[in-house]
């Protein structure tokens, strides 16, 4: 487990690569958030990333999650779900994250906003984009994003922010920047049909450069900041 010291040196680190990257790119680099991947690891490296000054975190297992969001519910964090959603997890996804960067079906999106306690904002929900075509991956494919998009769009209680996607492994810097640039351009299109989204979350430890440089406005970073993941 890496000391407290080291993971706020990898976050500063990240941070500045981050600025690197937006000047490259002509990018503003506050356009470009930081979302620390938590999943599988303690509460302990939660806080230490915390004092270092990070705000949002990222989890993909819902009881892990609930679990680190009661031990750190002192903390001002924002909670981000990044993982797969089962139709009976909406209810505790709805309550207590700030967004959804997974969804990928009308039904999720409906019972997350069903679901929705009134007390609080919009639940903030990206689509998930199977770019790669991965058998093994959610998430729908490029054609479908139009229909989905309209549908989920017009729900209350959760606000469709933007697209979200995990594309395979690429060996070049092009094929990775290709298939961002897929991504970018569905967002774009989108919005010429009047949504008004905001946000491209892509973009993680190993390809974070290629999704700035095509307009990525979270990257998703956890072994970069974390060391590997346990599980």
């Amino acid at each position: 487990m890496p000391s407290p010291e080291t993971i706020a040196e990898n976050i500063s680190r990240i941070r500045r690569q981050i600025a690197d990257y937006a000047a490259k790119y002509a990018r503003n680099a506050s356009n470009v958030s930081l979302l620390a991947v938590s999943k599988t690891k303690p509460v302990a490296d939660i806080q230490a990333a915390f004092e270092a000054g990070q705000r949002c975190f990222g989890e993909s297992y819902l009881q892990e999650a609930l679990d680190k969001i009661a031990a750190l519910q002192q903390l001002p964090i924002e909670w981000h779900f990044i993982g797969h959603i089962q139709s009976n997890k909406t209810l505790d996804i709805a309550h207590h994250f700030a967004w959804v960067h997974s969804v990928d079906r009308l039904k999720i999106a409906r019972r997350l906003s069903e679901q929705r306690p009134t007390d609080l904002p919009p639940l903030n929900v990206c689509l998930q984009i199977n770019i790669s075509a991965e058998a093994s991956k959610s998430g729908i494919s490029l054609q479908q994003l139009d229909e989905l998009a309209i549908q989920v769009a017009e729900l209350p209680a959760i606000r469709l922010r933007g697209l979200m996607a995990i594309p395979a492994r690429c060996d070049s810097f092009s094929e990775q920047r290709a298939l961002f640039h897929q991504l970018n351009d569905a967002l774009q299109g989108l919005n010429a049909q009047g949504l008004q989204l905001d946000t491209l979350s892509m973009g993680m430890s190993g390809d974070m450069e290629a999704a700035i440089a095509e307009g990525a406005t979270i990257v998703r970073i956890g072994t970069a900041i974390f060391g590997p993941r346990s599980t």
